[in-house]
Protein backbone atom coordinates (compact mmCIF):
# COMPACT_ATOMS: atom_id res chain seq x y z
CA UNK A 1 0.00 0.00 0.00
CA UNK A 2 -1.12 -0.74 -0.41
CA UNK A 3 -0.62 -0.55 0.49
CA UNK A 4 1.36 2.13 0.49
CA UNK A 5 2.05 6.13 -0.41
CA UNK A 6 1.65 8.51 2.25
CA UNK A 7 -1.50 9.99 0.46
CA UNK A 8 -3.38 7.03 0.83
CA UNK A 9 -3.35 7.97 4.12
CA UNK A 10 -5.86 5.88 6.16
CA UNK A 11 -8.50 5.19 3.45
CA UNK A 12 -5.97 1.63 2.78
CA UNK A 13 -6.85 0.31 6.23
CA UNK A 14 -10.70 0.48 5.73
CA UNK A 15 -9.58 -2.85 3.82
CA UNK A 16 -9.25 -4.27 7.25
CA UNK A 17 -11.14 -2.23 10.21
CA UNK A 18 -13.80 -0.09 8.59
CA UNK A 19 -17.49 -1.48 9.58
CA UNK A 20 -20.14 -1.61 6.84
CA UNK A 21 -22.08 0.94 8.58
CA UNK A 22 -23.88 4.17 6.80
CA UNK A 23 -21.87 7.26 7.02
CA UNK A 24 -24.70 9.72 8.62
CA UNK A 25 -25.37 11.36 5.78
CA UNK A 26 -26.82 8.85 3.79
CA UNK A 27 -28.32 6.78 6.18
CA UNK A 28 -31.42 5.61 5.45
CA UNK A 29 -34.35 6.32 7.33
CA UNK A 30 -36.45 3.65 9.18
CA UNK A 31 -39.34 4.74 7.61
CA UNK A 32 -39.34 5.79 4.08
CA UNK A 33 -41.11 8.79 3.17
CA UNK A 34 -44.23 8.55 0.67
CA UNK A 35 -42.12 10.80 -1.97
CA UNK A 36 -38.47 9.47 -1.55
CA UNK A 37 -36.37 9.49 -4.62
CA UNK A 38 -35.26 5.76 -5.19
CA UNK A 39 -31.85 4.63 -3.83
CA UNK A 40 -29.14 4.72 -6.07
CA UNK A 41 -28.26 1.91 -7.50
CA UNK A 42 -25.50 -0.36 -6.42
CA UNK A 43 -23.66 0.31 -9.95
CA UNK A 44 -24.11 1.66 -13.60
CA UNK A 45 -21.54 2.60 -16.22
CA UNK A 46 -19.54 5.68 -16.19
CA UNK A 47 -20.58 6.21 -20.14
CA UNK A 48 -19.13 8.72 -22.45
CA UNK A 49 -18.95 11.34 -19.78
CA UNK A 50 -16.04 14.31 -21.24
CA UNK A 51 -14.15 13.91 -18.08
CA UNK A 52 -13.89 10.09 -18.92
CA UNK A 53 -13.08 10.63 -23.03
CA UNK A 54 -10.73 13.67 -21.76
CA UNK A 55 -8.66 11.31 -19.58
CA UNK A 56 -8.84 8.43 -21.89
CA UNK A 57 -7.78 10.54 -24.72
CA UNK A 58 -5.03 11.68 -23.28
CA UNK A 59 -3.55 8.80 -21.43
CA UNK A 60 -3.93 6.78 -24.70
CA UNK A 61 -1.84 9.96 -26.43
CA UNK A 62 0.85 9.93 -24.20
CA UNK A 63 1.33 6.21 -24.47
CA UNK A 64 0.34 5.40 -27.86
CA UNK A 65 -2.68 3.32 -27.02
CA UNK A 66 -5.80 2.94 -29.12
CA UNK A 67 -7.99 5.53 -27.80
CA UNK A 68 -11.11 3.89 -29.10
CA UNK A 69 -10.09 1.04 -26.80
CA UNK A 70 -9.54 3.15 -23.65
CA UNK A 71 -12.41 4.66 -24.21
CA UNK A 72 -14.92 2.00 -24.79
CA UNK A 73 -12.71 0.30 -21.42
CA UNK A 74 -13.46 3.33 -19.03
CA UNK A 75 -17.00 4.22 -20.28
CA UNK A 76 -17.80 0.58 -19.44
CA UNK A 77 -16.26 0.70 -16.32
CA UNK A 78 -18.36 0.64 -13.03
CA UNK A 79 -19.72 3.13 -11.00
CA UNK A 80 -19.93 1.71 -7.55
CA UNK A 81 -22.18 3.09 -4.78
CA UNK A 82 -20.68 0.04 -2.81
CA UNK A 83 -17.18 1.99 -3.17
CA UNK A 84 -18.04 5.37 -2.28
CA UNK A 85 -19.54 3.94 0.77
CA UNK A 86 -16.54 2.12 1.94
CA UNK A 87 -13.79 5.28 0.99
CA UNK A 88 -15.69 7.54 3.16
CA UNK A 89 -14.16 7.95 6.95
CA UNK A 90 -15.14 6.77 9.75
CA UNK A 91 -18.49 9.12 11.84
CA UNK A 92 -17.02 11.57 13.51
CA UNK A 93 -16.69 10.85 17.22
CA UNK A 94 -16.17 6.68 16.57
CA UNK A 95 -13.64 6.01 19.27
CA UNK A 96 -10.83 4.26 19.18
CA UNK A 97 -9.97 1.12 20.85
CA UNK A 98 -6.69 -0.49 20.51
CA UNK A 99 -7.29 -3.60 22.19
CA UNK A 100 -10.43 -4.39 20.12
CA UNK A 101 -8.30 -3.02 17.08
CA UNK A 102 -5.30 -5.77 18.13
CA UNK A 103 -7.78 -8.68 18.57
CA UNK A 104 -8.78 -8.72 14.74
CA UNK A 105 -5.66 -9.35 13.54
CA UNK A 106 -3.26 -10.91 16.62
CA UNK A 107 -5.11 -14.00 17.08
CA UNK A 108 -4.93 -17.66 16.74
CA UNK A 109 -6.34 -18.47 13.10
CA UNK A 110 -3.84 -15.58 11.79
CA UNK A 111 -0.59 -16.54 13.89
CA UNK A 112 -1.32 -20.42 12.53
CA UNK A 113 -1.29 -19.09 8.54
CA UNK A 114 1.38 -16.91 9.76
CA UNK A 115 3.77 -19.44 11.02
CA UNK A 116 2.89 -21.25 7.85
CA UNK A 117 3.18 -18.76 5.26
CA UNK A 118 6.58 -18.27 7.36
CA UNK A 119 8.05 -22.18 6.38
CA UNK A 120 7.00 -22.44 3.35
CA UNK A 121 8.82 -19.40 2.10
CA UNK A 122 12.01 -19.02 4.52
CA UNK A 123 14.43 -18.90 2.43
CA UNK A 124 12.83 -16.05 0.84
CA UNK A 125 11.98 -13.76 4.09
CA UNK A 126 15.66 -14.82 4.87
CA UNK A 127 17.16 -13.49 1.63
CA UNK A 128 15.06 -10.08 2.32
CA UNK A 129 16.13 -9.46 5.48
CA UNK A 130 19.44 -10.24 4.35
CA UNK A 131 19.28 -7.42 1.38
CA UNK A 132 17.15 -5.06 2.60
CA UNK A 133 17.89 -5.13 6.79
CA UNK A 134 14.06 -5.65 7.21
CA UNK A 135 13.40 -8.21 9.62
CA UNK A 136 11.05 -11.39 8.46
CA UNK A 137 8.65 -11.26 11.33
CA UNK A 138 7.92 -7.21 9.89
CA UNK A 139 7.33 -8.54 6.48
CA UNK A 140 5.25 -11.88 7.87
CA UNK A 141 3.06 -9.14 9.88
CA UNK A 142 2.41 -6.86 7.21
CA UNK A 143 0.95 -9.80 4.29
CA UNK A 144 -0.93 -11.09 7.22
CA UNK A 145 -2.08 -7.92 8.38
CA UNK A 146 -3.14 -6.88 4.31
CA UNK A 147 -4.83 -10.42 3.14
CA UNK A 148 -4.37 -13.22 6.00
CA UNK A 149 -1.79 -14.51 3.88
CA UNK A 150 -3.18 -14.58 0.56
CA UNK A 151 -6.69 -15.65 1.88
CA UNK A 152 -8.32 -11.52 1.96
CA UNK A 153 -6.87 -9.87 -1.10
CA UNK A 154 -10.23 -8.20 -2.43
CA UNK A 155 -13.39 -9.03 -4.66
CA UNK A 156 -14.03 -5.79 -6.18
CA UNK A 157 -12.83 -5.50 -10.03
CA UNK A 158 -10.52 -2.96 -9.80
CA UNK A 159 -11.00 -0.92 -13.02
CA UNK A 160 -14.28 -0.17 -11.45
CA UNK A 161 -13.44 0.67 -8.40
CA UNK A 162 -10.40 3.25 -9.52
CA UNK A 163 -12.58 4.82 -12.23
CA UNK A 164 -15.23 4.94 -9.46
CA UNK A 165 -12.80 7.16 -7.28
CA UNK A 166 -11.31 8.72 -10.00
CA UNK A 167 -14.43 10.11 -11.47
CA UNK A 168 -17.06 10.15 -8.58
CA UNK A 169 -15.35 10.69 -5.69
CA UNK A 170 -17.76 11.35 -3.37
CA UNK A 171 -18.46 15.25 -2.76
CA UNK A 172 -18.89 14.93 1.32
CA UNK A 173 -15.35 13.66 1.80
CA UNK A 174 -13.33 16.29 3.76
CA UNK A 175 -10.57 16.05 0.88
CA UNK A 176 -12.46 14.97 -2.20
CA UNK A 177 -10.66 17.04 -3.95
CA UNK A 178 -7.43 15.66 -3.38
CA UNK A 179 -8.03 11.97 -2.98
CA UNK A 180 -10.05 12.05 -6.48
CA UNK A 181 -6.74 13.31 -7.90
CA UNK A 182 -4.73 10.78 -6.13
CA UNK A 183 -7.21 7.98 -7.62
CA UNK A 184 -7.13 9.47 -10.90
CA UNK A 185 -3.12 8.98 -10.87
CA UNK A 186 -3.88 5.44 -9.33
CA UNK A 187 -6.21 4.71 -12.51
CA UNK A 188 -3.21 5.35 -14.66
CA UNK A 189 -0.64 3.75 -13.12
CA UNK A 190 -2.72 0.61 -13.27
CA UNK A 191 -3.59 1.16 -16.62
CA UNK A 192 0.08 1.29 -17.19
CA UNK A 193 0.76 -2.10 -14.89
CA UNK A 194 -1.55 -4.14 -16.77
CA UNK A 195 -0.06 -2.93 -20.22
CA UNK A 196 3.28 -3.62 -18.73
CA UNK A 197 2.18 -7.17 -16.81
CA UNK A 198 0.14 -7.93 -19.98
CA UNK A 199 -3.10 -7.86 -17.35
CA UNK A 200 -6.47 -7.90 -18.66
CA UNK A 201 -7.76 -4.51 -16.89
CA UNK A 202 -10.89 -5.66 -16.71
CA UNK A 203 -10.32 -8.83 -14.79
CA UNK A 204 -7.77 -7.92 -12.36
CA UNK A 205 -9.48 -7.93 -8.78
CA UNK A 206 -8.42 -6.06 -5.77
CA UNK A 207 -9.88 -3.81 -2.88
CA UNK A 208 -12.20 -1.27 -2.85
CA UNK A 209 -9.12 1.02 -3.12
CA UNK A 210 -7.46 -0.38 -5.60
CA UNK A 211 -5.06 -2.23 -3.47
CA UNK A 212 -3.88 -5.21 -5.28
CA UNK A 213 -2.32 -9.18 -4.70
CA UNK A 214 -0.45 -10.31 -1.49
CA UNK A 215 0.79 -7.20 -0.03
CA UNK A 216 -2.16 -5.08 -1.59
CA UNK A 217 -0.18 -2.31 -3.36
CA UNK A 218 -1.42 0.25 -4.96
CA UNK A 219 -0.95 0.74 -8.63
CA UNK A 220 1.59 3.31 -8.79
CA UNK A 221 3.78 1.51 -5.23
CA UNK A 222 3.57 -1.74 -7.60
CA UNK A 223 4.77 0.10 -10.53
CA UNK A 224 7.89 2.17 -8.08
CA UNK A 225 8.24 -0.22 -5.55
CA UNK A 226 7.79 -4.03 -6.84
CA UNK A 227 10.72 -6.09 -7.41
CA UNK A 228 10.95 -9.67 -9.16
CA UNK A 229 12.55 -11.13 -6.16
CA UNK A 230 12.87 -15.24 -7.72
CA UNK A 231 14.49 -13.77 -10.62
CA UNK A 232 12.15 -15.21 -13.62
CA UNK A 233 11.87 -11.92 -15.32
CA UNK A 234 8.11 -11.32 -14.41
CA UNK A 235 6.60 -9.39 -10.82
CA UNK A 236 3.77 -10.94 -9.80
CA UNK A 237 2.26 -9.81 -6.90
CA UNK A 238 -0.44 -11.74 -7.19
CA UNK A 239 0.19 -15.37 -7.02
CA UNK A 240 4.41 -14.91 -6.20
CA UNK A 241 5.02 -15.03 -2.50
CA UNK A 242 8.83 -14.54 -3.44
CA UNK A 243 8.06 -11.19 -5.38
CA UNK A 244 5.33 -10.02 -2.17
CA UNK A 245 8.11 -11.01 0.16
CA UNK A 246 10.72 -8.61 -1.55
CA UNK A 247 8.68 -5.96 -2.43
CA UNK A 248 7.78 -5.34 0.96
CA UNK A 249 10.84 -5.02 2.17
CA UNK A 250 11.76 -2.47 -1.01
CA UNK A 251 9.31 -0.48 -0.26
CA UNK A 252 9.56 0.12 3.68
CA UNK A 253 13.30 0.68 2.44
CA UNK A 254 12.48 3.48 0.44
CA UNK A 255 10.32 4.86 2.98
CA UNK A 256 13.18 5.27 5.46
CA UNK A 257 13.96 1.70 7.05
CA UNK A 258 17.08 1.73 9.19
CA UNK A 259 18.57 -1.83 9.27
CA UNK A 260 19.08 -2.70 12.90
CA UNK A 261 16.73 -0.12 14.90
CA UNK A 262 14.12 -0.53 16.80
CA UNK A 263 10.23 0.36 16.00
CA UNK A 264 9.67 1.27 19.41
CA UNK A 265 10.35 1.79 22.92
CA UNK A 266 8.24 1.61 25.96
CA UNK A 267 7.98 5.10 27.83
CA UNK A 268 5.76 6.42 30.92
CA UNK A 269 4.31 9.86 29.90
CA UNK A 270 4.20 13.10 31.28
CA UNK A 271 2.22 14.15 34.12
CA UNK A 272 2.30 17.33 33.06
CA UNK A 273 -0.79 17.33 30.67
CA UNK A 274 0.25 20.44 28.55
CA UNK A 275 4.08 18.51 27.88
CA UNK A 276 2.03 15.60 26.98
CA UNK A 277 0.10 17.35 24.28
CA UNK A 278 2.96 18.64 22.89
CA UNK A 279 4.83 15.86 22.71
CA UNK A 280 1.79 14.29 21.10
CA UNK A 281 1.14 17.35 18.48
CA UNK A 282 3.79 16.05 16.13
CA UNK A 283 1.32 12.54 15.72
CA UNK A 284 3.14 9.33 14.58
CA UNK A 285 6.15 11.62 12.87
CA UNK A 286 9.48 11.02 15.17
CA UNK A 287 10.33 15.24 15.96
CA UNK A 288 11.76 14.81 19.90
CA UNK A 289 15.10 13.40 21.03
CA UNK A 290 15.26 11.13 24.11
CA UNK A 291 16.74 14.34 25.99
CA UNK A 292 13.56 16.07 24.90
CA UNK A 293 11.33 13.65 25.73
CA UNK A 294 13.11 13.64 29.01
CA UNK A 295 12.85 17.20 29.70
CA UNK A 296 9.24 17.14 28.85
CA UNK A 297 9.00 14.33 32.47
CA UNK A 298 8.88 11.40 30.00
CA UNK A 299 10.29 8.44 31.48
CA UNK A 300 11.82 6.45 28.53
CA UNK A 301 13.25 3.12 28.87
CA UNK A 302 17.05 2.77 29.10
CA UNK A 303 16.88 1.45 25.52
CA UNK A 304 15.04 4.29 24.65
CA UNK A 305 17.22 6.68 26.52
CA UNK A 306 20.37 5.43 24.49
CA UNK A 307 18.69 5.99 20.71
CA UNK A 308 19.88 8.43 18.76
CA UNK A 309 17.87 9.78 16.69
CA UNK A 310 13.94 11.44 16.92
CA UNK A 311 11.11 9.83 18.58
CA UNK A 312 7.44 10.36 18.17
CA UNK A 313 4.94 9.42 20.96
CA UNK A 314 2.73 7.15 20.48
CA UNK A 315 -1.16 7.18 21.96
CA UNK A 316 -3.05 4.04 21.17
CA UNK A 317 -6.41 4.83 22.38
CA UNK A 318 -8.54 1.94 24.33
CA UNK A 319 -12.01 3.48 24.10
CA UNK A 320 -12.87 4.41 27.84
CA UNK A 321 -9.89 2.78 29.19
CA UNK A 322 -6.93 4.59 29.92
CA UNK A 323 -4.48 4.58 26.41
CA UNK A 324 -1.25 3.34 25.92
CA UNK A 325 2.19 4.93 25.08
CA UNK A 326 4.87 4.35 23.18
CA UNK A 327 7.67 6.29 21.35
CA UNK A 328 8.31 5.38 18.12
CA UNK A 329 11.41 5.49 16.29
CA UNK A 330 11.80 6.40 12.45
CA UNK A 331 11.45 2.36 11.47
CA UNK A 332 8.02 2.84 13.00
CA UNK A 333 6.63 5.77 10.81
CA UNK A 334 8.53 3.71 7.60
CA UNK A 335 5.65 1.05 8.75
CA UNK A 336 2.93 3.91 8.86
CA UNK A 337 4.13 4.52 5.13
CA UNK A 338 2.61 1.41 4.23
CA UNK A 339 -0.65 2.59 6.11
CA UNK A 340 -0.74 6.30 7.83
CA UNK A 341 -1.99 4.95 11.08
CA UNK A 342 -0.23 4.09 14.55
CA UNK A 343 -2.64 1.30 15.26
CA UNK A 344 -2.24 -0.37 11.74
CA UNK A 345 1.72 -0.39 12.61
CA UNK A 346 1.88 -1.57 16.11
CA UNK A 347 -0.69 -4.18 15.04
CA UNK A 348 2.01 -5.43 12.13
CA UNK A 349 5.05 -5.70 14.85
CA UNK A 350 2.60 -7.36 17.24
CA UNK A 351 1.15 -10.03 14.52
CA UNK A 352 4.97 -10.65 13.57
CA UNK A 353 6.24 -11.22 17.04
CA UNK A 354 3.45 -13.61 17.50
CA UNK A 355 4.33 -15.33 14.75
CA UNK A 356 8.05 -15.98 15.57
CA UNK A 357 7.39 -17.40 18.89
CA UNK A 358 4.69 -19.46 17.29
CA UNK A 359 7.36 -20.41 15.17
CA UNK A 360 10.03 -20.77 17.83
CA UNK A 361 7.65 -22.86 20.32
CA UNK A 362 7.04 -25.48 17.41
CA UNK A 363 10.60 -26.39 16.94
Amino acid sequence: MTRIPPALGAALLLTAVCTAAWPASTKPPHHKPRHASPPAPASQPLGPRADVLLFARELAEAEGWDVGMLSAQLTAAQDLTRVKQLILPPVSGTAKNWSAYRERFVEPKRIDAGAAFWDANAAALARAESRYGVPAEIIVGIIGVETFYGRVTGGFKVLDALATLAFDFPSQHPRATERQAFFRQELADFLRLCHEQDLDPTAVRGSYAGALGLPQFMPGSWRRHAVDFDGDGHIDLINNPADAIGSVANFLVQHGWQPGMLTHYTVAVPVDTAQRARLLAADILPSFTAAQFAAAGAVLSEAGQLHAGPLALIELQNGAAAPQYYAGTANFYALTRYNWSSYYAMSVIELGRAVRARRQAAS
